[in-house]
């Protein structure tokens, strides 16, 4: 049902002036988020440059908005608001963006302090797509990266909330973020969710955990409010980038996970005398430990003691693993079994670390075999061994930042697989940019059906009054199916030429067009009504 004029004029002006308020104190806080990612081959300073620069410029442009107000009446002040507001909401459409913060740009140190748990995901999509200026949201929470994808209605204050809401769950400051975060507007934004699910942004190159992961998401956001049809649509696309990469190319062959990684690096470590007779200890039999396991078995590890929760889950890796003696140890008996073990691998859920300065101190010592020195090697975010355990004499602690020294070997391969990659990601992201641009034509054709059938209903009322009251029902029905079939028929070539699928850039130029001319010709107002609907879904987000 529309929204009455006087409605939309009300609300309009109380989410503008709010806005414009906001904007004032805040638009020199701009950040210049930098990033340098990893296995990507655009070129991401630059383009992040001109991103920054179409901020300024957006701001400079508030700015100059609001000191030309100043210099007429306070009436006409708010009518240019009301209009370049306007603008900003409807004719500039609302962005995809993303706020994140990964391995490449950020220490682990910060990441775990914004780290999401998978169950919290949809309470904070809620949270988000309750600021004023998100719509959609998504969380992409990783030992490697946390980032957030929202449809925002203004790019620089929906950028604003989201770092603000950040730093209120994290308790991180707004300053410290924006000196680690990178953003990513629109295109921008959808090639690197896809160069992510397709493992190229990734620490390990063609890693397919990420691809899981991405997965998750879409899985854990169905029928979450907040998780819309451009952030649903964008994350299936992703999925499908992902699998698509994978199938085409050989990224993923003898690609590493970040566990396998973590086995490389306690051998890089230990002496190669002692890789067959070093004592290991894991902790945390879930994803990423059972892969561990398995690595450390390829690598000739026939001995190891794994501590979890429960104990099914070891045995079932036991059953796996033929001729490997792998002892299950519970975890009250932590502390006993990290005092015999040479290297312990660290791969829990747990929020706070399992193991401090004050724990580790008084282990013994390990023997020359393995260098004297004992390893934790710590692969999970939020981190299970607190960094004052480096402290320790004869303690050497790794986490998932310290995997970078295993995968930089091999550089030079890593780019040629994706240059492969790209290609397709390019292709992707053209088709999913297409399908978005397609969405465009939706408001118009409810709107332009709407139309014709408002005068459907009132010339058939006319028609019938003629008529007199005694004509028979079936009469009755058969002059409504006329004027019903009568329209159908008229808007069936319109309606056509408002529709495509978004494969051809020439097809979805020609619909645009359709479309503005339909708006022209009927007076659709699309426009407003796009407006009126957005300000009535924030306002009843609000009220709930």
């Amino acid at each position: 049902m529309a929204v009455s004029t006087s409605f939309a004029g009300a609300k309009l002006e109380a989410l503008l002036l709010k806005s414009s308020s906001s904007a004032a104190t805040t638009s020199s806080r701009a950040s210049n988020g930098s990033c340098s990612l990893s296995g990507s081959l655009r070129p991401v300073r630059s383009r992040r440059a001109v991103i920054q620069r179409g901020v300024r410029c957006e701001v400079a442009a508030s700015d100059a908005a609001v000191q030309t107000g100043q210099s007429v009446s306070n009436i006409s002040a708010l009518e240019q608001l009301k209009t370049s507001a306007a603008d900003r909401y409807t004719k500039e459409r609302s962005s995809i963006v993303v706020i994140g913060l990964s391995i490449h740009t950020t220490p682990v140190e910060m990441r775990e302090k914004l780290a999401i748990p998978e169950a919290e995901w949809p309470r904070a999509i809620g949270e988000l797509c309750g600021l004023n200026h998100i719509e959609e949201a998504a969380v992409l929470s990783t030992c490697n990266r946390m980032e957030i994808y929202v449809v925002a209605l203004s790019q620089h204050r929906g950028v604003k909330e989201v770092t603000e809401w950040m730093s209120k769950t994290s308790g991180v400051p707004v300053s410290e973020l924006c000196q680690h975060r990178f953003l990513l507007y629109n295109k921008d934004a959808t090639q690197h969710l896809f160069e992510v699910s397709a493992g190229l942004d990734s620490l390990v190159l063609g890693e397919g955990q990420i691809l899981a992961q991405v997965k998750q998401v879409v899985k854990v956001g169905q029928g979450v409010v907040g998780f819309g049809r451009n952030i649903s649509g964008l994350f299936k696309h992703a999925i499908t980038v992902g699998k698509r990469v994978r199938t085409e190319t050989n990224i993923a062959a003898g690609a590493v996970s970040v566990s396998s990684a973590a086995v490389e690096l306690a051998l890089m470590k230990l002496p190669a005398s002692s890789h067959a007779s070093a004592r290991m200890l894991v902790i945390g039999a879930g994803k990423m430990g059972k892969l561990v396991i398995k690595h450390l078995v390829a690598k000739g590890c026939t001995k190891m003691v794994v501590m979890n929760r429960t104990e099914e889950r070891v045995t079932a890796v036991c059953e796996e693993l033929n001729g490997v003696e792998i002892i299950y140890k519970p975890l009250t008996e932590m502390l006993t079994c990290a005092a015999e073990a040479d290297v312990i691998f660290t791969s829990t859920a747990s929020e706070t670390p399992l193991f401090f300065k004050e724990d580790v101190k008084d282990l013994p010592v390990v023997g020359p075999e393995t260098g004297g020195s004992r390893f934790f090697v710590d692969i999970s975010v939020p981190r299970n061994v607190g960094s004052c355990v480096a402290d320790v004499d004869g303690v050497r602690v790794y986490n998932v930042d310290d995997l970078k020294e295993v995968v930089a070997a091999n550089k030079e391969d890593r780019l040629r697989k994706a240059m492969e990659a790209q290609e397709i990601i390019t292709e992707e992201s053209k088709q999913f940019e297409a399908w978005r641009d397609s969405l465009e034509t939706v408001p118009t054709i409810k709107k332009l059906r709407a139309y014709a059938e408002r005068i459907r209903a009132a010339e058939l009322e006319k028609c019938l009054s003629k008529m007199g009251d005694d004509i028979s029902k079936k009469t009755r029905r058969a002059v409504d199916d006329l004027s019903r079939g009568i329209v159908n028929k008229l808007l069936h070539g319109p309606m056509q030429h408002l529709r495509c699928d978004g494969s051809d850039s020439r097809t979805l130029s020609e619909t645009l067009e359709n479309m503005h001319a339909l708006n022209r010709m009927f007076s659709l107002e699309t426009e407003i009504s796009v407006l009126e609907q957005k300000i009535r879904a924030k306002v009843e987000q609000t009220q709930k």
